[in-house]
């Protein structure tokens, strides 16, 4: 019985490990997305302005380029290569330089209640997905197909630019997020039970970056949710 325990405990210990890398690994992304998003707002602002100014297709296009970049980097993970740390990072440099664009609409309280009731959430759904029994599959793989369908009318409302659904549209996208918040949490101690504990480190990355993705998109869905008034 003792060994048992002993066994248990090892286990415990070793996942609540893994949990921690994992969540280090996404904290430091959100983290140098943040510092980005500072620089380019205190010191780049005008800048930003003429480049929105500039015209608004190109810039959809430049939002477009992240989502075919998380391709290669879980190709990377999946093959524990070692650049997927680098290339994460530079994901994150990438993502805050775009995220920066939406923040600069938006004064500083707004920004910092909504990233606050992102982390407030992100944390509770987390506890959830790591504590709940319940298999989370089947809803988490309803709400990445609801994902692609908030993606395309996204890409839709970027040109009929219709207030109404961009709201129907952002509190979708925090049930969405919620939901694979807690179910990607879950899958992080399947992965290491399917692994036998034996995860490497790019498993690690490919958790974490898909707990930074449902962050950044549960904070600028309750970003345009709060509103606020737009800065001069």
């Amino acid at each position: 019985m003792d060994k048992n325990n002993a066994i248990y405990s090892t286990e415990k210990s070793g996942l609540a490990t893994f949990y921690n890398r994992v969540y280090a690994i996404m904290g430091m992304g959100v983290f140098v997305s943040a510092i980005v998003a500072y620089i380019m707002i205190e010191f780049f602002a005008q800048n930003m302005i003429a480049i929105l100014r500039g015209g608004s297709l190109m810039f959809l296009l430049i939002w477009l380029i992240p989502m075919f970049l998380i391709f290669p980097m879980q190709r990377a993970a999946a093959n524990n290569s070692p650049t997927a740390l680098p290339m994460f990072i530079g994901f994150s440099v990438l993502l805050g330089f775009l995220v920066s664009f939406t923040l600069l609409m938006y004064t500083t309280g707004t920004i910092a209640v909504a990233f606050l009731t992102a982390s407030g959430m992100f944390i509770g759904l987390s506890i959830f997905g790591r504590m709940t029994k319940r298999d989370l599959s089947g809803i988490g793989k309803a709400m990445v197909a609801a994902l692609i369908g908030v993606i395309i009318a996204s890409v839709i409302n970027f040109f009929i630019a219709s207030s109404a659904l961009m709201y129907i549209l952002s509190y979708v996208s925090v049930v969405i997020f919620s939901v694979l918040i807690a179910w990607d949490n879950q899958k992080i101690a399947r992965v290491y039970e399917a692994n036998n504990g034996q995860v490497q480190e790019g498993w690690a990355v490919s958790m974490a970056l898909s707990l930074y993705l449902d962050f950044i998109n549960l904070f600028l869905s309750l970003l345009r949710i709060f509103g606020g008034v737009k800065r001069s």
